[in-house]
This record gives C-alpha cells, structure tokens and sequence, in this order.
C-alpha cells in the first residue's frame, strides 16, 4: 500500500509538473505581438527544422534536381521575407522545392524549412501567387504554430530535451535525431486549426503585400485549389490546411479593407517572370 500511494505521489507530481510547466511558459511572438504557451525557444524551433527536413522532403521524393528553378523559389521566398515584417521573426529561412509531381502540397517545418511541391508549382502561373504560398507558409513559421501544437501535445520536457542536445554540441546528437524527426512528422501531419489558417492567411497576406506583390496573388491560388478539388485531385494541401469557411469571401475582404481605392497599380503579378522561370523548367502536368 505504501509503496502504491509513492507511485501515485510521484504520478501526481509529474502532472504537476506538466502543468505547471505547459502554463508557466509564455513567450511573446516579436510578429504578432500575441502571447503564446510555447515550450520551445526559437533556437530549438530552428535545430528542429534542421534535423527533419531531409526525412521530410524524402517523402515528396526529395528535391527537385533544377538548381536554376530552385534559386527561383528562393528568390521570391527571400523576397517575401525580407521585405516584410517577417525579416523581424528570429529564423533563418529556407526554401524547398520537392519532386513530387502528384501532390499538391505546401508546409513548412518550425524555424523556417518551407517547402512546396512541384506539383502545386505547376498549377500557378505568377509570382503573386508563388509569393502567396511561401507567405502563408512563412506565416505558419513566424506564428508559431507548429511549436503550440507540440506544447499541447504535451511533448514537453522529452521533446524540449531532446531538441535541446539536437541544439548542442553533445555527443549524443545523432541519437536524438531520430527522436526530433519522428516528432516533427507528427506534428506536420496535423490539420491545422481554423485559428492558425486565418492568421496564416492575414500574415501571408501581410508579408506579400510589403513585398511589393499584389494580393489578388492568394485569393487566386484559393481558387486554383478548389478547381484542383473539383477535378477530382483532392490537394494535400487542402487536407493539412483545412479551409476555416468562406476563406475566399475573407481574403477579398482583407484587400477591400486595406486597399479600399483599388489595388495599387506597382504591385507586382509577375506573370511574366514566372513563365520564364517556372514554365519553360517544368513539364506540363
């Protein structure tokens, strides 16, 4: 009987401690300004991202093997993030274009690995709307909203250690990579919630236009989407970025509201460029 009540004792400490730890932790986002319950520091978030995204882009049938079409991705992802209030997030961004012809997918990884498949790249045709996709993902990243779920899930201390030798030069780095990886695929594989989408959505919206590209770039890509889904392609995307409800109808309201005279003309489509770098690269699906 003694013996019991010190287990539970110590079953009850360790809640506690859960807790009080997952409480405890609040941090606030230099982006967004919001208060958040995160128990890892954007280093750990960065060491995460690191230590998945080859696993990651494994999956999607890794990179795509165009170094020229690649620096076009990170152009324009470079674009968005540092001409844009994201510049003031503390991660090193990264941009990814996978092989995957089939999948139409974007997501990005905490710390800053953004990837997106070639299969999603093939259905736009300008760089507003490429912008629009690397901006919502960015915005994934800069909310932090990967490192939220992982807190809910109560991952907590062994996640939190684990990044934390990953983060290191302890010797038992490459022990705990196994561990971070397995991690971040669960967490990739969750649907978002309605919250996270619109705020992904305003951040996107936020990053591109102070890029200088014209936001009728991500209410386009919303309907390229659904046209995929109409074809009988249901998109991947769709699946990891559940729509909140009547996201068109929203995204127009947000342009309305913060270009109440029309879309500045020196906003950027970038049709053009997008068909010379993207178009005459790819094969058409």
């Amino acid at each position: 009987m003694r013996r019991l009540l010190i287990r539970v004792g110590i079953g009850v400490l360790f809640a506690l401690f859960g807790v009080i730890t997952y409480f405890s932790q609040v941090d606030v986002n230099p982006v967004t300004g919001e208060k958040q319950r995160i128990q890892l520091s954007p280093r750990q978030e960065v060491a995460l991202g690191v230590q998945a995204r080859e696993k990651m882009a494994a999956q999607y049938g890794g990179l795509y093997p165009d170094s020229r079409l690649q620096a076009y991705i990170d152009q324009v992802g470079e674009r968005v993030v540092k001409q844009s209030d994201a510049s003031k997030a503390p991660y090193p961004f990264q941009f990814h274009l996978l092989s995957d012809p089939k999948t139409i997918n974007a997501f990005a990884l905490p710390g800053g690995q953004v990837f997106i498949t070639s299969a999603l790249l093939k259905r736009l045709n300008s760089e507003a709307q490429l912008a629009g996709v690397l901006g919502h993902e960015v915005g994934h990243v800069v909310g932090r909203h990967g490192a939220e779920h992982l807190a809910k899930q109560q991952l907590g201390s062994a996640l939190v250690n684990a990044v934390g030798i990953a983060a290191s030069d302890n010797a038992d780095r490459a022990r705990q990579a196994a561990i971070v990886a397995q991690a971040v695929n669960q967490m990739v594989s969750l649907r978002y919630g309605r919250e996270d989408e619109l705020e992904s959505d305003r951040l996107g919206f936020r990053f591109m236009t102070q890029a200088r590209y014209n936001p009728q770039g991500i209410v386009e890509l919303m309907q390229i989407l659904a046209s995929a889904r109409q074809g009988g392609q249901q998109p991947e995307f769709l699946s990891t970025h559940p729509d909140p409800g009547n996201r068109f109808q929203r995204l127009k309201a947000l342009i309305a509201e913060n270009f109440p005279n029309g879309v500045p003309a020196n906003l950027e489509q970038g049709r053009e460029d997008f068909a010379r770098n993207v178009k005459a690269s790819l094969p058409a699906r």
